[in-house]
C-alpha cells in the first residue's frame, strides 16, 4: 500500500451493520421499496397470494388492529390483483378497505398517517417499465415497513410457498375513495391566496400513471391555468417507463417551451411519489436542485425547523441550503426507509433523496410527488418569478451543483468489480483524486473537487447504479462516463 492509499484508508467509513443475506432462488424478496419484478415471472397471482398470507400472519404477530388499506395503480392487472389481495385478507380475518379506482401511493400513505389502519398494501411497480409489477407495504404510520419486518415476512412466505390457493371468501371488501381527503389536506397546507393572486400556468404530465386527476385538479380549484398531458390511465404508459427522468420528458419539455408568461412544468411517476420538474426555459432540473428549492422555501418560512434527512447520493447543494437555515442534516442509505424513520422519531420534519422523492411531516413520512409539485407551484406563484430564477439565486449563494445517475446492466462481473473497488478504492476518477471512501451506503467515493461518485446494486431493478456530482453538466457527464468505463474494465 502506498502512503497515499494509507492516508485514504483511514478516511474509509465502514458499514454500521451488515445487510440481510439474499434469499434463495424462487423466494419472494423485498427490495428497497417493496416486492417488484416482471409480471408473470417474479410477480404472479399465486405468488401474490403467498405474500399477502405472509403479511397477514406478520400482522397477527404484531397484534395489529384488523383494518388494512389496499390500493392500486394504473398498471395491467392492478385492479384484479388488489381485489384478490383484499379477498385473501378477508380469508385471514382482516377487514380490508379497497380503493375504488387507481390511487397514487401518497394518498394511501396519507390515509395511513391519519391512524385508521394497521398497514397499507399498494399494488404498483412505481417508475419501472410497463412489464413490471409489484407490491409496496406500508406500516400503520405510512412509512415503508422496516427491513427487520420485511425479512420476517420473507421468512413466513418461504415457509408457506405452497399456500397459493385462490381466496375462498365471497364477501366484498369495503370500497373507499381517498382523493378528496388527500386533496383537502393538501389544499390546507399550500398558500392558496398566493396561488390565486399570481397564477402561473402549470404544464402537468401524469405519464399515464395513478397521479392523474390529483395535482391538476387541485390547481384548477385554486384558479391556476393547467395544461394536462397523459392523465388518462394506460397500462403500457405509451411504451416507456413512467419515470420522470430527463430522457422520458421530451413531451413536457416541448409543451413548456411553447408557453408564454410564467410557467412551471411537473411530471409524476407511475404511482405519484416521485417528481420531475422542467423550468420555464424547458430545462429539466436535477433532483438535487428540486430538493434544494423545496428546503429553502419551507425553511425560509419557518415551516420546517427540526432537521432534514437526505439520501446518501443526494447532492451537496441541499445540505448547504439546509445548514444555512440552521437545520441539522443527516444522510441515510438509498431508499426512503431511513428517511421516513428520521421523520417519525422527530429528528427531521422533511426528507428527500436523489430519485425525486420528497416528504414533509404534515402529509406523512413517505415520499409525495404531488405535495412537492403543489409547493413548487406555490413558490412560483407567490414570488412571480420563474423557477430558474430561484435556482440561479441558490447557486450564486452556495455554488453550482450538477448531479445525475446512469444505470448499467447488472452482471456478476460488475458485482465483483464493486467488491474489488470497495476493498481497494481507485486513486482517482478522471482527473479528480479520491480523498475519502464511505462504504455505509454502497460505495461512495469523495473527490477532491467537492463532488462524488457513488456505486450500488439497485434494489428494484437488475442494474448497477452510478451516481455523481460535479460543478457543471459537462464535468458531470465526463465523471459518469469515466466511472462507468473504469468499473466495467475492472469487471473484465
Amino acid at each position: 500500500m502506498t502512503a497515499a492509499q494509507a492516508r485514504r484508508s483511514r478516511k474509509i467509513a465502514r458499514p454500521r451493520e451488515r445487510s440481510a443475506p439474499r434469499s434463495g432462488p424462487g423466494a419472494i424478496r423485498f427490495g428497497t421499496s417493496g416486492w417488484r419484478g416482471i409480471l408473470g415471472e417474479e410477480v404472479s397471482f399465486p405468488r401474490l397470494r403467498v405474500l399477502v398470507r405472509a403479511i397477514a400472519q406478520w400482522l397477527r404477530e404484531q397484534d395489529r388492529v384488523p383494518r388494512v388499506l389496499v390500493g392500486f395503480d394504473a398498471r395491467f392487472a392492478s385492479r384484479a390483483m388488489a381485489q384478490m389481495a383484499a379477498g385473501v385478507l378477508l380469508d385471514e380475518g382482516f377487514q380490508p378497505s379497497l380503493t375504488k379506482d387507481r390511487t397514487p401511493t401518497p394518498a394511501v400513505t396519507h390515509a395511513l398517517a391519519r391512524g385508521r389502519y394497521a398497514a397499507g398494501l399498494v399494488l404498483t411497480a412505481s417508475h419501472n417499465p410497463p412489464a413490471y409489477h409489484g407490491l409496496k407495504l406500508f406500516d400503520a404510520s405510512g412509512a415503508i415497513v422496516a427491513d427487520r419486518h420485511s425479512r420476517r415476512i420473507e421468512a413466513i412466505a418461504r415457509a408457506r410457498m405452497n399456500d397459493d390457493t385462490p381466496p375462498r371468501s365471497t364477501r366484498t371488501p369495503r370500497a373507499i375513495s381517498l382523493a378528496e381527503p388527500y386533496l383537502d389536506a393538501l389544499e390546507r397546507l399550500v398558500d392558496s391566496d398566493a396561488l390565486r393572486a399570481h397564477p402561473a400556468t402549470l404544464v402537468y404530465d401524469a405519464m399515464h400513471g395513478a397521479a392523474g386527476g390529483y395535482l391538476e385538479v387541485l390547481m384548477k380549484r385554486m384558479e391556476i391555468p393547467v395544461e394536462a398531458l397523459r392523465t388518462t390511465p394506460d397500462p403500457t404508459f405509451g411504451g416507456a417507463p413512467p419515470d420522470p427522468a430527463a430522457e422520458h420528458l421530451a413531451l413536457l419539455v416541448e409543451r413548456t417551451r411553447a408557453q408564454r408568461g410564467l410557467a412551471l412544468s411537473i411530471a409524476h411517476d407511475g404511482d405519484g411519489d416521485r417528481i420531475g420538474v422542467v423550468d420555464g426555459r424547458g430545462q429539466v432540473l436535477s433532483e438535487t436542485r428540486v430538493l434544494a428549492l423545496l428546503v429553502d422555501q419551507l425553511a425560509s418560512a419557518g415551516r420546517i425547523s427540526r432537521g432534514l434527512a437526505i439520501g446518501a447520493a443526494t447532492g451537496s447543494l441541499v445540505e448547504k441550503v439546509a445548514r444555512f437555515h440552521g437545520l441539522a442534516v443527516d444522510r441515510h442509505p438509498i431508499g426512503f426507509k431511513g428517511l421516513s424513520q428520521a421523520m417519525l422519531d422527530g429528528s427531521a420534519d422533511a426528507a428527500g433523496d436523489e430519485s425525486g422523492g420528497f416528504a414533509w411531516a404534515p402529509m406523512g413520512p413517505d415520499k409525495d410527488g404531488i405535495l412537492a409539485g403543489a409547493l413548487l407551484v406555490e413558490l412560483v406563484a407567490r414570488t412571480g418569478e420563474p423557477i430558474e430564477t430561484h435556482v440561479a439565486r441558490l447557486e450564486a449563494q452556495f455554488g453550482s451543483s450538477a448531479c445525475g445517475r446512469i444505470a448499467l446492466p447488472r452482471t456478476a462481473a460488475l458485482e465483483h468489480a464493486i467488491e474489488r473497488w470497495s476493498a481497494s478504492p481507485p486513486v482517482r476518477i478522471g482527473r479528480s483524486p479520491v480523498v475519502g471512501v464511505d462504504l455505509r451506503f454502497g460505495l461512495r467515493l469523495e473527490l477532491g473537487d467537492g463532488g462524488f461518485v457513488m456505486i450500488r446494486v439497485s434494489g428494484t431493478e437488475p442494474s448497477v447504479r452510478i451516481y455523481a456530482e460535479a460543478g457543471d453538466p459537462r464535468r458531470l457527464d465526463q465523471r459518469l462516463r469515466d466511472a462507468a468505463r473504469r468499473l466495467t474494465r475492472s469487471g473484465c
